[in-house]
């Protein structure tokens, strides 16, 4: 039995799908929206901003704050309650390691933009072949 699901989002159209996926095909998980911030980018724009910060983790939470807003707000549509969880790093490797405490990991197929993805890799495609847990790529 599915008990404890955990969906990676970021602000694409893809990671609303899986939450939404999520949150129907699993109806009594507990569902936890993961975010990371400070991911390479074509000009390190979050990580030096991130760098800069006294406070890592709260700027973390603050470059979080828009997705996990969006993330409780599909949740409420389908009157169900979520965790959160933000960490700082690169996706693939977080994500991964957060893995481990789930029984499962629901991704959609990519996120960001043309020249993230070119950068960073497919961060799904690396989740999917390397998660220690099953994984649902919802497009």
């Amino acid at each position: 039995m599915i008990s404890r699901v955990l969906v990676p989002m970021d602000k694409s159209e893809m990671a609303e799908h899986a939450l939404r996926y999520a949150l129907e095909a699993f109806p009594d998980a507990e569902i936890t929206v993961f975010h990371v911030v400070g991911e390479p980018s074509a000009l390190w724009g979050e990580a030096a901003s991130l760098a800069l910060a006294d406070d890592i983790g709260q700027a973390a939470e603050e470059h979080a704050s828009d997705v996990f807003d969006d993330a409780r707000a599909i949740a409420d549509e389908y009157d169900r309650e979520i965790a959160t969880d933000v960490q700082v790093g690169h996706p693939t490797r977080a994500i991964l390691n957060a893995a481990e405490g789930f029984d499962t990991v629901v991704i959609g197929p990519h996120g960001g933009s043309l020249a993230d993805r070119l950068l960073m890799g497919n961060v799904a495609e690396t989740v999917f072949r390397r998660s220690p847990v099953p994984v649902t790529v919802v497009r």
